[in-house]
């Protein structure tokens, strides 16, 4: 189960969906693809000091004094993850 954390302090996801096979899951490539899209996108788009962590099945973005910019993405994030949540299930997306 991926289990998606957002914080005042930053955004972590952490652990596989199990929705299928390692390579094959759609789950999983949704919501990866989100995560770095919003790291990518607060690096780019806003002057924010963000940090990061990966490792295999964890994605941690830290970061204080959002911008307005910044709070717009970290929601728009919130957003589509709880879409994928509420589509395939909270057996595999959890939102915390």
């Amino acid at each position: 189960m991926i289990v998606a954390k957002v914080s005042l302090e930053g955004v972590s996801v952490t652990g596989h969906a199990g929705y299928s096979e390692s390579g094959n899951d759609i789950v999983c490539a949704a919501v990866s693809a989100l995560v770095q899209g919003l790291y990518h996108s607060l690096q780019a788009l806003t002057s924010d000091r963000i940090s990061c962590r990966f490792s295999d099945g964890n994605f941690t973005i830290g970061y204080e004094d959002l911008s307005e910019a910044g709070k717009l993405l970290v929601d728009s994030f919130f957003i589509a993850v709880s879409d994928i949540s509420r589509t395939y299930g909270e057996q595999f997306v959890r939102i915390e």
